[in-house]
């Protein structure tokens, strides 16, 4: 990368980070939340199911619409983990005390924090049930409840006790994760994709990266054979990233096989076991000296068999305004539902501006008139200072913030994923004042889109 490209693409980032400052020099510091009050409602205007990105920053925006003292979040854990930055834990590139902070710290003031979980939904009757035995109706609900993980594989999750085994999906999983690199003698390295939706698609290969780059640095490589077998037939789903991809696979002697779901773990003889999805039944026995899997993935129990989940069991929205297809004043965000996007923080931040309008419009008996742009994004860590910063829409075509080539690997993106993305995540994203880069799309672009 050339100093003239690296100069511009840092300005690029610091321009992002202060426009989005702009936006929020009205929010102020958030306070530390207490949780469910001794006085909890049993109604509330708007309802948030689930404390993770989509849901606290969706809490947020409705606070400022309809005060906070109407606007509830059900979610029963204690902690909000930033996960995006797992993988730059699981490679020793970041602590893991920097991912994640108290709940309590993150949930706008004012908003009432009911700790207990989702066990079901009745949207004919506008109402859900806690598990502590409690009815709480709404007006308008935002369905928030993230993605589940399936331990579908023989072997699973009991294998994960044992060393040489790691995930950049569990956070008990991450520091073992670079244990084992840490530990890594000689032999094969493997990493996984599995035959499912996942959340932040570009993980199980961003690991192999770390992976490769380390063992360079530390003078293993020449004994490692880094294997990425994934049920995928294909290393990216947007061709410009692809041929870019295939350029460092090719360079740095990785060997990927399509195709290959992993179905069986046997961790007391180190060997995963494959089966070809072009040829059921036939299968592969790898031996490992590390292994990194990504688990199966699906939508969370409680949505499965609810009014609200299409046949796949996601809740089913409108691709464009994100409006529940049957119940007019329910709406999704996050990974539960089945937009055609990859499901990542950065679609999440956009999906959260859409939703903002169309609720806002909703609430006004208007029809909703601003639509998604589909827009996706996943950084591409290809090792300890590098990223393809990677930007397409449903169709899979590129659709780029910056006025340079992002399917370049650049140091300056690297620094936007690992410190100034975490940064902007606390700060702006979960008070509801970050909804996308469009505008700035827009601008570096000279209007277009």
């Amino acid at each position: 990368m050339t100093f003239l490209a690296s100069v511009v693409s840092c300005s690029c980032a610091r321009l992002f980070a202060c426009f989005l400052r702009l936006g929020s020099q009205q929010a102020s510091p958030l306070q530390l939340h207490t949780g469910t009050s001794l006085t909890a409602k049993s109604h509330y205007e708007v309802l948030v199911l689930g404390g993770g990105s989509g849901g606290i920053s969706m809490a947020a925006r409705m606070k400022r619409k309809v005060g906070a003292e109407n606007v509830a979040i059900v979610e029963p854990s204690k902690t909000l983990f930033y996960q995006p930055i797992w993988t730059l834990v699981g490679a020793g590139a970041k602590p893991l005390s920097s991912s994640g902070r108290p709940r309590a710290k993150v949930i706008p003031s004012g908003v009432e924090w009911i700790k207990a979980g989702v066990v079901d939904l009745n949207p004919d009757k506008n109402c859900i049930h806690t598990g502590d035995d409690k009815k709480i109706s709404y007006k308008y609900l935002i369905i928030a409840l993230g993605i589940r993980l399936e331990y579908e594989i023989k072997g699973l999750p009991e294998s994960f006790a044992h060393p040489k085994i790691g995930s950049s999906y569990l956070v008990r999983m991450v520091e073992k994760t670079w244990k084992a690199l840490q530990d890594f003698k000689e032999g094969n390295a493997t990493f996984t994709f599995p035959n499912t939706p996942v959340k932040s698609t570009g993980a199980p290969q961003k690991i192999m990266y770390f992976s490769e780059a380390y063992f360079r640095k530390t003078g293993k490589r020449p004994k490692a054979n880094i294997i990425f077998n994934t049920s995928l037939g294909a290393i990216f789903g947007v061709k410009k990233y692809v041929d870019a991809l295939q350029k460092i696979i090719q360079e740095r002697a990785l060997t990927v096989n399509y195709k290959q779901n992993l179905i069986e773990v046997r961790a007391d003889k180190q060997e995963a076991i494959f089966e070809n999805l072009d040829k059921p039944g036939e299968t592969q026995v790898i031996s490992y000296e590390m292994l990194h899997v990504t688990s199966p993935m699906g939508p969370p129990d409680v949505l499965k068999t609810s009014p609200v989940a299409d046949a796949a069991g996601w809740v089913d929205v409108d691709k464009d305004t994100l409006q529940h297809k049957r119940y007019p004043n329910v709406f999704g965000i996050e990974d539960c539902t089945n937009l055609p996007t990859s499901k990542t923080a950065a679609a999440i931040a956009a999906q959260s501006g859409i939703l903002d309008r169309t609720i806002s419009l909703i609430m006004k008996n208007q029809r909703p008139v601003k639509k998604y742009d589909d827009y996706m994004s996943c950084p591409l860590v290809t090792g300890y200072n590098r990223v393809i910063l990677t930007e397409f829409n449903y169709n899979a075509e590129p659709l780029e913030t910056f006025p340079f080539d992002q399917s370049k690997e650049r140091l300056s993106m690297y620094l936007m994923k690992a410190d100034m993305m975490l940064f902007l995540y606390w700060n702006f994203m979960l008070r509801g004042y970050c909804g996308g880069p469009a505008f700035l799309r827009k601008l570096f672009h000279l209007g277009k889109s």
